[in-house]
């Protein structure tokens, strides 16, 4: 069987999640990938992805429709799964079918239409008018008027199986890769210059909803002063609010993109991993994939109380309200204080990744869900 994996931006992060399936699903099947793509070509930590991948070019209405048309007619798999709710997946997706009649399953794993709705009224009306963007919010508010359309659904947390039913498949890891006891922490230390420090892990791409902002404040409150924040994944922007708290900048040190390849050694340099997300629109309805990635690591991780990460880790790990930048310090003081406690987490937390959340199950899950869609041939 083959399964094809419509994704809606190859040059973005959506594509994370689309790989990560399509990798799973690799074991057993042939699968591709299928997406526009940018001038910037595939989405930068996975330039080096080793999956079979369609790309066409990005571009906006009325002239992507026929882009669209394009890559409904490029879908070789028996089955498909449109990875979001997104005109450039889950439209390509229903395009597709009716061309040839194969079963669509729809993954979501955002609101996508949180992330719109943070914005303010002005904000809000000028995406409403943003017809010309197949990403826009005027599609994302079809596709989910659609998703009923799909011959199978499924969720990476409640707030969207509450919204839009469907099966539960949460992120998950490949825990023999992803093994602490393959990458020697202190000489990965040395080598990025972190040796003797203790050092409090934030990956990815440093947006306001992940709470990266309460996390460089609330380095003022972190009494150990070998204590230093590294984030690993930021771009220019993180520029600007490390300016205006310039009297932790030096406790704070900075990382470019890296490929997920390196992922594991950056998060093996780790003392702490800090998933401080705030509660907003953008993340009721998100379960931020690092966690899944601290706790195959056996990372002690601090974190919030927003969407299902409490779920989640289970006990086996340190919650704080959102945006209670005091509570995350106290939290850090804490972990920093009780270093044979937070190995003792950590260790469970991976002892639960592997148990409920490595990529052996998310297999298992996705080939349940295709095969009661694969009756669906139409």
């Amino acid at each position: 069987m083959k399964i094809s994996f419509l994704c809606f931006d190859l040059s973005d992060n959506s594509l994370g999640r689309a790989a990560l399936l399509a990798k799973a699903a690799s074991k057993d099947h042939e699968v591709e990938l299928i997406g526009p793509i940018k001038a910037s070509g595939l989405w930068e930590p996975m330039k080096d992805l080793d999956l079979p991948i369609k790309s066409f070019p990005w571009g906006r209405f009325p002239s992507f429709a026929g882009t669209m048309k394009k890559m409904a007619a490029a879908v070789e798999g028996d089955v498909m799964v449109a990875c979001k709710l997104r005109m450039a997946s889950y439209g390509v997706g229903l395009m597709a079918r009716k061309i040839n009649g194969k079963p669509l399953l729809v993954d979501i794993d955002d609101w996508e239409l949180g992330f719109f709705l943070r914005a303010n009224f002005w904000g809000r009306l000028g995406r409403m008018l943003n017809w010309s963007n197949p990403n826009g919010m005027p599609s994302a508010w079809l596709m989910e008027r659609w998703v009923a359309r799909a011959d199978g659904v499924f969720v990476s947390n409640r707030f969207l199986q509450k919204r839009f039913g469907g099966d539960m498949i949460y992120h998950c890891r490949d825990t023999e890769i992803l093994d602490p006891d393959r990458f020697d922490s202190n000489a990965i230390k040395r080598r990025l210059g972190l040796e003797g420090f203790k050092t409090i892990m934030f990956l990815g791409t440093p947006r306001a909803h992940k709470g990266v902002e309460d996390l460089i404040q609330c380095m003022r409150f972190v009494e150990d002063p070998k204590a230093r924040l590294v984030i690993v994944g930021a771009g220019s922007e993180l520029e600007e609010i490390l300016e205006r708290y310039p009297e932790v900048k030096d406790r704070v040190k900075v990382f470019p993109r890296i490929p997920f390849s390196e992922l594991p050694d950056y998060l093996s340099a780790g003392d702490i991993a800090a998933i401080p997300q705030r509660h907003t629109s953008d993340t009721v309805g998100q379960m931020p994939a690092k966690i899944f990635d601290a706790m195959a690591m056996a990372k002690p991780i601090v974190s919030t109380r927003v969407s299902d990460i409490p779920d989640v880790l289970g006990g086996f790990g340190y919650l704080v309200e959102p945006g209670n930048v005091r509570g995350l310090a106290e939290a850090l003081n804490y972990i920093i204080s009780h270093p044979e406690e937070a190995r003792q987490m950590g260790a469970n937390a991976r002892r639960r990744c592997q148990e409920n959340f490595d990529i052996r199950i998310l297999r298992e899950q996705l080939m349940e869900c295709v095969g009661k869609a694969g009756g669906k041939i139409r």
